[in-house]
């Protein structure tokens, strides 16, 4: 990851594993917070690897352009991605982090 760090943003996201209608990316109207829907369960974190592939997709960036820096054992995750790739995505919810 690049030393800049105006050139990531830390995005919090909630996990819901093991879903049959997964992979899903649902954004709140009006908080634009994501939820990341995998069918992956949240076993040895395999459902947290599962966010990080579908947040990159989501993002269209590589995986390894999105870390997990918050949240490996919880429904509520932390990853830094992006900010230019996250401003394009999500325009309206960008803002301090």
């Amino acid at each position: 990851m690049a030393a800049d760090p105006a050139a990531w943003a830390t995005v919090t996201v909630k996990v819901t594993p093991g879903s049959r209608k997964g992979p899903l990316v649902e954004v709140d109207p009006e908080s634009g917070a994501l939820t990341l829907i995998v069918r992956e369960r949240a076993v040895d974190g395999k459902a947290t690897a599962a966010a990080g592939e579908l947040l990159a997709a989501h993002l269209g960036v590589r995986r390894g352009e999105v870390e997990l820096v918050g949240g490996m054992t919880s429904r509520h995750k932390r990853f830094r991605v992006p900010a230019a790739a996250w401003a394009a995505v999500h325009a309206d919810a960008v803002g301090p982090r």
